[in-house]
């Protein structure tokens, strides 16, 4: 093979495979991976280091364009920049609006947080229809507030104390950047938001469950069959939202009756065995039937990289019921009058206190809804209460199957 390479050289190393890095000269390698692409790539040192850089994709830059981006990137480190840092300014550059910048620090949270999704999602719902097109140069706090009064007027005051807190870090992550000089997010406080958050206390009266089953059920097309009984189950099993949402066919046994929650989505990082009343049987055989082979109890309705339904899913389509619609400028009408807004939390609470009107003693309440017993108790009381949580669980079903509208 002569100094230079050629064409001819180079489609010979793609057709055979060749794996290996092949020179060029003045610090221009073609490189043919195990695995990938071939491309091109530049090496050469800057303050006494050894440096490499992709130049791009065999398929997308010919020798003669490689050799020109290779002389370009010399000249720079001549000139005294490493090509290295002018190509991370030069990307830093390409920031230019609100979408541009979430988008370069939507990475940082993805490696840190648990639940990158969260502030994803509330970014992409309350905070991007309103200023995601805007260049940084054109923000101000006026802005900032519009989205803050835009999430109140929807009731829901913890996202918007939830948004307030990402507009903080997302213009402070500009500022590091050098793209901002100010946050104008910073003057506002939690008080300019949603306030001070206090433990919720809602709960449904067996009169409010039989409104929503009532409201739910009439419009199905706003809120689909599938949400319809995924609030049936949580009410009547009283489980977290996303040990439902995110369940999946393997973890039950229809035929013994059991769900077998695994330690892996359980909160307490226990296996629970969930004894399932015949009622609940009933609607999760519709949900087989519905899930068209899905592994996923809950399969996600919509393309995307999530296969099962969504964390948002359900609180979206119960605050549509009550007039609310984050993102959109129409809003739908009312569908609930005067009843208290509530969350899907709020039916684990509903659960417990229903189960509390029926008479299930404390203890067994509380292992229904899979908390830990406190005190002496919890530690030397290690009785599951499996019998026990089936007969209430079974009542349980029974008395929210009869608030449901008739068929």
């Amino acid at each position: 093979m002569s100094e230079k390479l050629t064409v001819k050289e180079i489609q010979s190393l793609v057709s055979k495979n060749e794996v290996g890095k092949y020179s060029d000269g003045s610090g221009l390698y073609f490189v043919v991976p195990k695995s990938g692409a071939a491309y091109w790539m530049l090496r050469y040192t800057s303050n006494k280091r050894r440096k490499e850089m992709t130049l791009g994709q065999y398929a997308d830059l010919s020798l003669k364009d490689a050799r020109f981006e290779a002389a370009s990137k010399m000249k720079q480190l001549r000139e005294g920049m490493d090509p290295l840092l002018a190509k991370k300014r030069s990307k830093q550059e390409s920031i230019n609006t609100v979408n541009d910048l979430f988008n370069d620090w939507y990475p940082t949270l993805a490696s840190r947080l648990k639940h990158p999704q969260i502030p994803k999602r509330i970014y992409t719902k309350d905070i991007a229809p309103h200023i995601g097109e805007f260049k940084l140069d054109q923000l101000s706090a006026r802005d900032i507030r519009n989205i803050i009064e835009a999430i109140k007027k929807t009731g829901r005051m913890a996202i918007a104390n939830d948004a307030l807190g990402y507009c903080k870090q997302l213009f402070n992550h500009a500022i590091k950047l050098d793209l901002m000089g100010l946050n104008p997010a910073s003057a506002f406080t939690f008080r300019d938001a949603g306030g001070l958050e206090k433990s919720r206390e809602r709960a449904l009266s067996e009169g409010e469950l039989k409104q929503f089953f009532s409201v739910a059920k009439a419009n199905s097309k706003s809120f689909s069959r599938e949400n319809y009984l995924a609030c049936l189950l949580l009410v009547s099993t009283g489980v977290r939202k996303s040990e439902l949402c995110e369940a999946k066919w393997e973890e039950f046994s229809l035929a013994e009756a059991v769900w077998k929650l695994p330690a892996s989505r359980s909160k307490t990082n226990v296996g629970f065995d969930i004894p399932l009343a015949p009622l609940v049987l009933e609607w999760l055989e519709e949900l087989k039937i519905r899930a068209f082979g899905s592994d996923y109890v809950f399969p996600s309705r919509r393309t995307s990289s999530r296969p099962h339904m969504g964390s948002d899913t359900l609180n979206r389509g119960i605050s549509k019921l009550f007039g609310h619609e984050a993102g959109k400028k129409k809003q739908p009408p009312n569908l609930m009058g005067d009843m208290e807004h509530f969350a899907v939390h709020d039916l684990r609470r509903t659960c417990r206190t229903l189960l509390a009107q029926q008479g299930t003693p404390g203890y067994v309440a509380e292992r229904c809804l899979n908390h830990k017993l406190k005190g002496v108790e919890g530690v030397y009381n290690k009785h599951d209460y499996f019998d026990e949580r089936k007969e209430a669980l079974n009542l349980l079903a029974e008395k929210v199957n009869s608030l449901q509208p008739l068929q």
